[in-house]
């Protein structure tokens, strides 16, 4: 999941991206209306998080261009204003779910969750596929009945494959879903993470490689990736 914070206040903000990557969540800030709106026009966010009073295009100008946009990302407002008709012209505006300050980071991301979670078509809480059994709100994931642990992007790309129902998620979408912007448009992270996910979640390899194309999980047909030769295997190589 990848989330757009726009709070000027910098240690809030960067508290919140803080622990939101602690939750296996990606996130960019914006400081400003008119960053957020820079950011919201190259970017595909999963949800957005507001704070109505910031510099430039208010928070509530930046949810207008959003819902009028037709992009169907949710708005999460984070705001000080605590009236109920602060919050119900936050709703007016197209608001989904309104927090006010000061919060618990662990209620902001279980909101996030459940927002994410209607977002897309209503899906349940626990993803179960190909022997995978993913629950985004503990952070667990079992294979076979038994317990992964995962690293926090470990965990974000298996979120991102699993959600795909195992259509092909490519290198480039994994990238733009599990990081945050700051990432490196030509990283290795990729690769690299996929290959050390393979590995925590065992054999035999459930995350296939469509060469050329990206990745997506399948029920093990064999005990090996497919674009990984005997040879790679003898000398301990992934090419994922």
């Amino acid at each position: 999941m990848r989330v757009l914070i726009v709070e000027d206040e910098p240690y809030l903000a960067e508290a919140v991206r803080d622990g939101l990557r602690l939750e296996a969540i990606a996130a960019d800030v914006a400081g400003d209306g008119d960053t957020a709106l820079e950011l919201l026009a190259v970017n595909a966010y999963d949800l957005a998080v507001l704070d109505r009073d910031v510099p430039g295009p208010s928070g509530d100008e930046v949810a207008a261009r959003i819902v009028a946009s037709g992009s169907g990302t949710p708005i999460l407002m984070l705001t000080a204003a605590d009236r109920i008709d602060d919050k119900a012209s936050g709703f007016e505006l197209g608001a989904d779910d309104y927090l006010t300050k000061p919060f618990e980071m662990r209620e902001l991301v279980l909101r996030l969750r459940a927002l994410d979670r209607r977002r897309a078509h209503h899906r349940p809480p626990v993803r179960e596929l190909a022997g995978l059994r993913v629950d985004p709100f503990r952070r667990e994931v079992f294979r076979d009945g038994r317990y992964v642990a995962l690293t926090r992007k470990q965990f974000a790309v298996l979120e991102v494959l699993v959600a795909a129902d195992g259509g092909v998620v490519s290198a480039e979408e994994l990238l733009e879903r599990a990081w945050d912007e700051n990432a490196d448009p030509f990283t290795n992270a990729v690769r690299l993470t996929v290959s050390a996910l393979r590995k925590r979640l065992g054999e035999p390899w459930v995350i296939a490689t469509v060469p050329g194309v990206g990745y997506r999980i399948e029920p093990p047909a064999d005990a090996a990736p497919r674009d990984v030769t005997p040879r790679d295997r003898r000398a301990g190589g992934d090419r994922g």
